[in-house]
């Protein structure tokens, strides 16, 4: 069966747009114009993406965003204004996977659609061997970290960063290749890696392994337990 895009835009033209060329590409369809209708329809549907709009009418999309991620890691591309560059960079740290900016071509948002879902059918079809690091497993068979054997609550992208990282413990990562390995058909900034490994360094924190990310002044990351 064809994934499913929940298309989350208050502009109904544009929204029929986005919907029409959705469906050009084979991909099933569901439209929501405000946030709160946006969460009654992925809790519905289960989408297999969201395409989410930053501003919407009530419940802004950060908002939307922020419980989507609360509850599970459905791939989500945001749509930003081009004044709005903090969005975009607020909305990577809360765990979107990419992000298109108006104004913008339909096929270039069908394209991030396909990237964004093609890395996330990579992870599941990724089997090599667990991966551990100190009191960190990373289990790309079943696309599932855990720490001292709890699951971290890890979107697609931290997932893809943790993984890289934990392939070659010790190694310094520059941000041109987590980029690459995490988010290699966006054209997203290499800060954006630092707003996925923030979040990644929180929830490590939380689940007590905060000394496993370390960050290489002037390089960028490595993943090392204590020796």
């Amino acid at each position: 069966m064809s994934a499913l895009i929940l298309i989350v835009e208050d502009e109904p033209q544009l929204a029929e747009v986005l919907e029409a060329y959705a469906r050009q590409e084979g991909y099933r369809t569901e439209r929501a114009a405000d946030g709160n209708a946006a969460l009654t329809a992925y809790r519905a549907a289960s989408p297999d993406l969201i395409l989410l709009d930053v501003m919407l009418p009530g419940r802004s999309g950060l908002d939307v965003l922020k419980t989507v991620r609360a509850e599970g890691g459905t791939p989500v591309i945001l749509v930003t204004a081009r004044a709005e560059e903090t969005d975009q960079i607020v909305g990577l740290e809360l765990g979107a996977d990419d992000y298109v900016v108006k104004p913008f071509r339909p096929r270039e948002v069908m394209a991030r659609v396909k990237a964004v879902l093609r890395r996330a059918t990579a992870l599941l079809d990724d089997s090599d061997r667990p991966l551990r690091v100190g009191p960190l497993e990373v289990d790309r068979r079943a696309v599932v970290a855990r720490v001292h054997g709890e699951t971290l609550s890890l979107t697609p992208a931290e997932f893809r960063l943790l993984s890289q990282l934990a392939e070659a413990p010790g190694r310094a990562y520059t941000r041109e290749e987590l980029l690459a390995a995490a988010l290699p058909d966006s054209d997203a900034l290499e800060r954006v890696v630092d707003a996925h490994l923030a979040s990644v360094r929180r929830k490590l924190d939380a689940a007590r392994a905060g000394g496993l990310l370390h960050t290489v002044r002037g390089v960028g990351y490595r993943l090392e337990a204590a020796g």
